[in-house]
Formats: structure tokens, C-alpha cells, sequence
């Protein structure tokens, strides 16, 4: 699904130094249209009512009132994608995390440093997110009632949990989408690495965030962290991460800054490592987001021999780098995030005991 003509910007932001800077930056990427700045949430509500935005840009500390209250406003009487823009202290990125459990699509950081070159990347990035947020499903389907009691224990499945590795990325609308996902899973699960798309500095908050809401035990990882069962360790924003072996126990592995498919850390970087590390004792999940990242990565772990899930179209806030994980033969099933546990321990219990149907070619729906 593409948006239809130039993608109409409100930048709501009380500085009028991020203001100008972020309105010409953008204006530079071809379909997007920034039709003004507001320095506060009431100086905004009058040039939506005049332009009708498709996206706002949003901060989170403003006068007279916060970005997250203004938010919660616009959710009611306006519900257009909304863009947090926040300071990267850790105050902010709290608010940033729960502006997006009350419906903001995605969060970027302002950079601290680095002048003009940073405040381009800045540009590059949000004109990225507006882009993937301008097509965002504005509604968060419900979960089903099948799908709302927790998964049986791993082990009364008659599965070694120490024996497998969860392999999960994700980008817009992950936040959302990985909480789900790690709702159903139960205190015995394999550990979990896994890849958000997030800003530098927000990381170690929403891991604090899935810890108080998990059974599992989320904790933002650190370089030659294990891989324990009970365990769902959450790369740092920032810094590429993937999975090595170590006298034959499996650790993380912190590497470069560098991008790959525009990300840090990236999805394929993850899976990639997983692929080659664990193989068949894997499991890939790629859940909603903007763009191809993971896609690639998903096929080489299904190549070998790893269990495969993308999410599905119905439940994705975006439906770009699952909708690649499908079509390019990556995902052998695709399901809600919520659903992706229990089938997890299903298929695995299938696999050991020589029960399972042979892997069908395309991704069945689930």
C-alpha cells in the first residue's frame, strides 16, 4: 500500500531552532510536504484544522502542555500518525515508550551532538519513519480470545529449552508487537536475542519496560552476555549485534556502528550470525516493520534448517519487512505476535517427535 500524493507534515516542537532545521531537512526528500511548525500543542491544533496533516512530528517536552498529553488528545479527536521527537535522557525516552503504548507509530532521538551532519541523519531517519507511517494501519487489532491464555511450559512439551535459540526482529510497530509476543511466552522458553529498531538511549528503558510485563526475564544486552533460558536480552541501540559460540556456549557478540540495510543494529546482522551459529536449533520471528530488513536474513536461517514466522498482514502496523520474509520463501508461517509462541512449542514438539508435516514451500497462515 502506498500513500497517495505528497505526505502533508505538522512539526510540533518548542523550539523554533528543531523547527526550522527539521523543516528544511525534510522538505529536501521527495513526497513530503512539511505545511508548518507549531511550538505548542495549541498553536498545532489550529493548523490541523487548517492543513490537515497526514503525520506530526511530535515532542515530548513543551509549555503549557506535554507532547504525551497532546498525544492522548489527538488519539481521541484526530488520529493521525503521530512521530515522537525526544531528548534521549532517561526521563524522555520513558515518555517516548509510553507515548507509543498510547498509540504514537514510532520514536525518534534528537542527537546531542555532531552539528549539521547529525541533524541531516536526523532527517534521513524521520523521513524514513513519516514514510512507513503515512501507510500504518491506524487501528491495533484486538487479541483474539484463542490466542489470550499463556502457552504451556516448554519443558512439560518434553522440550530442552537450553537446547534451542528465539532469533526476533522487528521495526515500526514492534514495540507494540514484541510486548505481545513475549505476553504468551512462557518462564521456560529458550533465550531470546532480539532486534528493535530503536534509538540510541531508548533501549535499555524499553527493556526495563517488557521486564515488568514478561514472564521472561528482558534485560538490554551486553557484549558476551549468555544465551540462558528464562532469558530475552534486547540489542542496544546504536551497535550491531549478533549470536557467536564460545566453547561451545552461545553469547552475544556487540560489533560495529555501521549500518546495514540503514539500520543499527540491524535484523539481517542478527539472523545472519544465527543462521551460521545455531542452524537448526533455531527459531526466526520477523514481525512489522517498514522495509526488507530481516527478510534476507529469515531465508538464510530457514536454509538452515531453523523454524520460520513472519508476522501476518491483519495484525502488522506495517506489513513491509514481513510481506518480504513471505515473498521471498523466508517465512514458512505467518501468524499474530501473540500466537507465535504457542505454535513454537507446537512445532518443535512435532519436530522431535517425527510428527510434523513436511515444510510446506510457501508460508502458511496461522
Amino acid at each position: 500500500m502506498r500513500h497517495i500524493g505528497p505526505i502533508k507534515v505538522l512539526i510540533v516542537d518548542d523550539s523554533p531552532l528543531v523547527r526550522s532545521i527539521l523543516s528544511r531537512e525534510l522538505s529536501s526528500h521527495e513526497g513530503i510536504s512539511v505545511i508548518g511548525g507549531a511550538k505548542d500543542p495549541y498553536e498545532a491544533r489550529e493548523l490541523i484544522i487548517q492543513f490537515r496533516p497526514d503525520v506530526i512530528v511530535l515532542d515530548i517536552e513543551m509549555p503549557r502542555m506535554d507532547g504525551l498529553t497532546f498525544l492522548r488528545k489527538l488519539r481521541v479527536h484526530y488520529p493521525v500518525p503521530v512521530i515522537m521527537c525526544s531528548g534521549v535522557a532517561p526521563a524522555s525516552s520513558r515518555a517516548a515508550l509510553e507515548a507509543i503504548e498510547s498509540g504514537a507509530v514510532d520514536v525518534v532521538a534528537k542527537p546531542t551532538t555532531g552539528g549539521r551532519d547529525a541533524m541531516r541523519r536526523l532527517g534521513e531517519e524521520l523521513a524514513d519513519k513519516i514514510r512507513a507511517a503515512a501507510i500504518a494501519m491506524s487501528h491495533r487489532p484486538a487479541i483474539p480470545a484463542s490466542a489470550s491464555a499463556k502457552p504451556s511450559s516448554f519443558r512439560k512439551a518434553g522440550l530442552d529449552p537450553s537446547r534451542y535459540l528465539i532469533a526476533l526482529g522487528a521495526s515500526t510497530g514492534g514495540t507494540e508487537a514484541i510486548h505481545k509476543f513475549l505476553q504468551h511466552v512462557p518462564a521456560d522458553f529458550p533465550p531470546i536475542a532480539i532486534v528493535q529498531h530503536m534509538p540510541e538511549g531508548f533501549t535499555a528503558s524499553f527493556a526495563g519496560r517488557l521486564d515488568q510485563l514478561s514472564l521472561p526475564r528482558v534485560s538490554e544486552a551486553a557484549d558476551g552476555d549468555v544465551l540462558r533460558p528464562g532469558q530475552a536480552l534486547l540489542a542496544r541501540g546504536g551497535i550491531q549485534m549478533s549470536v557467536r559460540l564460545v566453547a561451545q556456549t552461545r553469547r552475544i557478540s556487540l560489533g560495529t556502528r555501521e549500518l546495514v540495510n540503514r539500520h543499527c543494529p540491524s535484523v539481517d546482522v542478527l539472523f545472519d550470525s544465527v543462521a551460521s551459529v545455531v542452524g537448526r536449533q533455531a527459531v526466526g520471528v520477523l514481525l512489522t516493520g517498514m522495509g526488507a530488513d530481516g527478510a534476507r536474513g529469515l531465508l538464510k536461517m530457514r536454509q538452515a534448517g531453523a523454524l520460520t514466522f513472519a508476522q501476518n498482514r491483519e495484525s502488522c502496523v506495517v506489513y513491509g519487512m514481513p510481506k518480504e520474509a513471505v515473498e521471498n520463501g523466508a517465512a514458512q508461517a505467518t501468524a499474530p505476535p501473540q500466537r507465535i509462541p504457542q505454535l513454537i512449542v507446537e512445532k518443535l514438539r512435532d519436530q522431535q517427535q517425527g510428527t510434523g508435516r513436511k515444510r510446506p514451500a510457501t508460508a502458511t497462515q496461522l
